[in-house]
């Protein structure tokens, strides 16, 4: 534990030296990000055909947002091994998928506020790329509860818990897209006309 919080702190300390890299750098990461993205997306969507408990279709949203308590355990304790099976490598590819989306999302920040010359929307973009690092942590915390929920489907009092995660991650993740892509593109857009 001693171990982590070392490295977590040389992180957080020298984070404005790892964030500071060219526009071409970050332009690079971002589409290594959004090839990942892609590839991992596709795999994962094609998995969710196969989402159905007692001839009923299921979705991931459904199981990170909308479902009730009682109906996530529902679900996880009538899924049949070929289900379960593929629910799980659905969540193993979603690992691969977070390396792709996080770190595009952190460079299309970082791109946008290179754009700008308002110092404030470059420090607000500059917090939504190193809070994009939450947003992957919530999303791997989220990952790991749905796995243990699969093996156990008994959901305790964490199921609230894992709500706030869900929710924190959406939200930072949605605002880092959506602040900063419309700023990359209408630039880029205004820059060609």
């Amino acid at each position: 534990m001693q171990g982590s919080y070392f490295y977590l702190n040389i992180l957080v300390k020298n984070l404005h030296n790892y964030m500071n890299l060219s526009y071409y750098r970050w332009k690079r990461l971002c589409l290594f990000g959004l090839g990942l993205f892609m590839g991992t997306a596709f795999c994962m969507k094609w998995m969710e055909g196969d989402f159905w408990v007692n001839n009923e279709k299921f979705t991931i949203l459904g199981l990170e947002l909308f479902y009730s308590k009682e109906k996530v355990e529902n679900i996880f304790s009538s899924l049949d091994h070929r289900v379960q099976t593929i629910l799980c490598y659905h969540l193993y590819f979603d690992f691969a998928f977070m390396a792709g989306v996080y770190p595009g999302i952190t460079s299309s920040c970082m791109m946008a506020r290179e754009k700008l010359t308002s110092p404030v929307l470059k420090k607000i973009l500059y917090l939504l790329a190193a809070l994009q690092l939450v947003a992957w942590a919530a999303d791997i915390m989220e990952n790991n509860y749905l796995l243990l929920w699969i093996k156990e489907p008994a959901i305790r009092k964490e199921f609230e818990w894992y709500h706030v995660i869900v929710t924190v991650k959406w939200l930072i993740a949605l605002a880092g897209v959506l602040l900063s892509v419309p700023i990359v593109l209408l630039k880029k857009l205004l820059k060609t006309n």
